[in-house]
């Protein structure tokens, strides 16, 4: 499938099947976040690939939403704010920008892979970080759950395109 197919195809699965996630297709993921870019090539982040009952439990208190449990595998991707690059003009910190490119890649290889993805990132950062027992420069941006699904994925709702591309 070409890249727009691709992009047409993901959707946020909220809604999982007890299958487990084939170790070549979780690494393929990651490997696909590992190349993600990211300002001046820093790549302040680090991925927690949550698999054990234990450790997602203590995320699900994080994150009290209940269709989240049916997800076998969770992805915290997490930004370092010491090693972010931050523009000289402003001081803008590019470390969220860096994350949500590596979290898209993530959604966009676990489509390609026939799984579902989804951005979760109301959650209590706090409960998150104790869970994974972070240092303070760590911090966790979105929860990402993966694994396989059987529900019908709908049309996606988009604005058309001049709605949303200027000219100019």
């Amino acid at each position: 499938m070409n890249f727009l197919e691709l992009t047409k195809k993901r959707r946020s699965i909220r809604q999982f099947i007890s299958k487990e996630v084939e170790k070549e297709k979780l690494n393929y993921i990651l490997e696909c976040a590992r190349f993600a870019p990211s300002a001046v090539n820093i790549q302040p982040w680090l991925f927690f690939v949550v698999q054990s009952d234990t450790k997602k439990r203590e995320l699900q208190k994080a994150y009290p939403n209940r269709w989240i449990d049916s997800a076998p595998i969770y992805i915290v991707a997490c930004a370092d704010f010491e090693q972010s690059w931050k523009r000289s003009y402003d001081n803008k910190d590019h470390a969220d920008i860096d994350l949500s490119i590596a979290i898209e890649h993530i959604c966009l290889a676990a489509t390609e892979q026939g799984l579902g993805a989804c951005w979760v990132c109301n959650f209590d950062p706090s409960i998150c970080s104790q869970a994974l027992e972070l240092q303070n420069s760590i911090y966790p941006v979105a929860i990402i759950p993966i694994g396989y699904y059987n529900t019908e994925l709908k049309p996606s709702n988009r604005k058309a395109i001049e709605k949303v591309v200027k000219f100019i």
